[in-house]
């Protein structure tokens, strides 16, 4: 018989980082000065990285290399 999943024993290391993550928040909510964090805010405290947008490269209209 196959065990269910989360009746191994072990602790569930994404639920583990989602409490953490949600600790985060609630910490930086608390000490906000304002009513509601705003989203770059909660970006900041979850450490959301942007990925760079890339410029389109500029054409060379003479069709030379």
């Amino acid at each position: 018989m196959v065990p269910r999943r989360g009746l191994c024993g072990g602790p569930d290391p994404v639920a583990l980082i989602e409490i953490d993550l949600y600790g985060e928040l609630m910490i930086a909510a608390s000490m906000a000065d304002e009513e509601r964090l705003s989203a770059d805010r909660i970006d900041e405290v979850l450490r959301v990285v942007r990925p760079v947008r890339r410029t389109a490269e500029p054409t060379n209209p003479s069709g030379a290399q």
